[in-house]
Parts: C-alpha cells; structure tokens; sequence
C-alpha cells in the first residue's frame, strides 16, 4: 500500500522536503496547471525511474494540433509525465462530445467508409452490462414521459403541433425539450414526471430506507422551482449548486443522511458518489452524450450494506426525462462501450443521431403549449432474459 500524502502546491511552502517524505503526489488537473513550472523543477531533481502516472476520468485531458492555445490539462500532463514508465489513464466516460482526442490513449488508425480514421484502443475495458451481470452495479430502468408541444407565430393563433419523442427537426427537438422540463402548471410535463418519480422513490424506500432522489435542473432559479415543489408535498430536500459557499460540504453530509432529494444543476453530474441514489430525474436541456450519462450513472452504485440484502441482479435503479429523442437513443445502449473515432471537429453525439435529425427549414416559432402523453418505459437489452418475462 502506497503512502500518498495530498499537496497543495498553491500552500505548499517547500515541496522538495515534503516530497522526501511520501511515495507520490495527488493534484487536481488545475493546480498541476497552475504550478507546472514548480512541479517540473521538483521532478528535475528526482529520480524519474519508476515513475507511474495515473490520470483519472482521461477524458478531460485534450490534446488538440488544431487548438495549440486551447485546453492547458493534456498539455500539463504529457510535461509533467514525459520520463514516466507508465502512463496509466482512467475514465468511465471514454469519449468526448466535442469529438477532441486526450492523451494516456493509445490511437490505432481503422479505415471507414473510405476515411482514413484515429480510433482509441483501450488496453482494458469493462462495459457497465458486464457489472450488471456480477452485482457490482444496479441495472437501469428508463421512464420517459412522452406528449406533445404547441408552436406558434407570436400573435398568431395557427398552431402546430409537435409531438416529442418524435420530432426530427432539431430546432423544434430543442425547444420541444424547454417547453417540457418547464413547472409552468400541475398539468405540465415537468411536474407529470417528478411526481411520477417521487412516487416510485416512496415505493423504492419501501424496503430501501435510506434511498435518494437525483434532480439535475437547468439552472438555479428551476432549481429552486423544483425544491419548492418537492417539499410542498412533503419531502426533505438539499439543493446545491455552485454559487453557495458550502456547496461540497451539503454534498458530503447529503452521502450519509436521510434527505429525500437532492437539487442540483452540474456539481453532481460527474465524481459524485452516493450509493443510495436510487431515482434520477434529468431535467435539463444538455443533451450531450457524456454528460447524460455522467448524470444517471450516479444511480448505479452499490454500497456494502446493501450488497447482502439484494440477489444479482441487483433491484433496478430509475431514470425520468422527457422523451427527447436524443435521450432515449442514448439510454437504448448507455451500458455498452462503443469505439471512440477522431473525426476532426465533428461531434460523436451528432454523428451517432444524424439517421433522424432533419436538416431542412426551421421556422421562427415558439413553443405555446404542451400536453401529456403516453410514458415510454425501456428496460435495456443488457438485463438479463428472466428480469424481462
């Protein structure tokens, strides 16, 4: 077992004496950043040999020929790690949305449809059916809430009418999915869902009584919209977002309490661990692949205590949306690892729904009205064969 001591090199007042004193060094991507002259003068007169570097969640650290001024952290990382012996990166989200390359990947070139392409070739990876399938963590169960939106003229009293899970023009897509996560009336998409969610959290804490909800809002004010309505029905609820002072104070307390739900908007979207979130509801217009996926996967976790009280596989966790089409593409295989392919500045999520976006005409309209529709419920194909009869 290592000795790793944590340095802040922004205290830090002698790193070479502290240095002496532990087997390595734990910083964040931005102080290794802020300090990388520091960092590689403290290397310079160290030894090099043996050196292992480890890079969790990879991803972020680009590195772009196209963008040299661009993102500093894959640049950081390849000065400070030049003479390692190993390069190790780590990542549950293996690709980007914006479709740049990041170091600690090995690239292998593949032909494609006439295209000479990078594709990055990880030397181990283990997809999320695989987990399912061994108890090490929960399947998923998607409740997308179809209906249908309104769109007019300003003063015009034509309307058309658009419905959700099946528009293919992207512009409409898009303010189809605003209109839906709005809490304009009890009647309103919105509010459809998270009372629909927060009656299978009731039922879930049934025999799970710590169990939590996940909302990830769009921005502060729906944030708090949706706190308020939660707890007028009853529940306890912690909102966080990143402009409050103690922000991962709440999300650490909120690990171990007893809270209903917690509020957010992105602080808990990625690295955010709390095994007993057991309802996701995704409520907000980023419709990235990684950062959908970032957002309910925080509802696979398993903890010790409840290891021995579930048979494998263990008992589904839940996720409630609009039926946007993009998230309902990206639940269908959330739990398998595709390929990751460089293709210059194109991005994956584009690429991967470019059989149904439309790209013809889009008119100046905006979304008046909405309705509720029928729920699509997907239990992915990972399940195993019983769990589906």
């Amino acid at each position: 077992m290592l000795n790793l001591k944590v340095k802040n090199f922004e205290v830090c007042s002698d790193i070479k004496e502290r240095s002496s004193q532990s087997d390595g060094w734990i910083v964040t991507y931005q102080s290794a950043s802020r300090n990388l002259q520091k960092i590689k003068e403290e290397l310079s007169v160290s030894s090099t040999k043996g050196l292992i570097a480890i890079a969790d969640e990879a991803h972020h650290l680009v590195v772009s020929t196209e963008e040299p001024e661009g993102a500093v952290w894959g640049k950081t990382f390849l000065a400070i790690t030049k003479h390692s012996s190993i390069r190790l990166g780590l990542t549950g989200t293996p690709f980007r949305a914006d479709n740049l390359p990041f170091c600690a990947a090995r690239k292998v070139l593949i032909h494609s449809e006439g295209e000479v392409l990078e594709q990055i070739n990880p030397d181990l990876c283990v997809e999320p059916r695989e987990l399912i399938s061994v108890g090490d963590v929960r399947p998923l169960e998607f409740h997308f809430q179809d209906g249908w939106v309104e769109h007019s003229y300003q003063g015009n009293p034509d309307r058309e009418v658009s419905p959700i899970s099946s528009e293919k023009r992207e512009s409409w897509r898009a303010r189809n999915l605003r209109k839906a996560i709005n809490l304009s009336d009890s009647n309103s998409i919105a509010v459809q869902i998270i009372l629909k969610a927060r009656k299978k959290l009731i039922s879930i804490r049934e025999t799970h009584a710590k169990a939590a909800g996940l909302v990830i809002a769009k921005d502060i004010s729906h944030a708090k919209a949706i706190a308020k309505l939660l707890k007028e029905k009853g529940d306890s609820v912690e909102l966080v977002h990143s402009q409050e002072k103690e922000a991962s104070n709440r999300l650490s307390t909120f690990k171990d309490s007893t809270v209903n739900w917690l509020v957010s908007i992105d602080m808990c979207s990625e690295g955010f661990d709390a095994p007993r979130i057991r309802v996701v509801l995704y409520l907000t217009t980023v419709v990235t692949k990684s950062r959908f996926l970032q957002g309910i996967t925080r509802a696979v976790r398993m903890s010790s205590e409840r290891e021995s009280l579930e048979a494998i596989p263990r008992d589904p966790s839940h996720i409630y949306s609009p039926a946007d089409p993009l998230l309902i593409e990206y639940a269908h295989n959330w739990s398998e690892t595709k390929p990751y392919l460089i293709k210059g500045n194109k991005s994956e999520d584009k690429i991967d729904s470019a059989s149904w976006i439309s790209k013809g005409a889009t008119l100046p309209m905006e979304a008046v009205d909405q309705g509720i529709g029928n729920l699509i419920r997907i239990r992915t194909a990972e399940l195993p064969q019983f769990l589906k009869r």
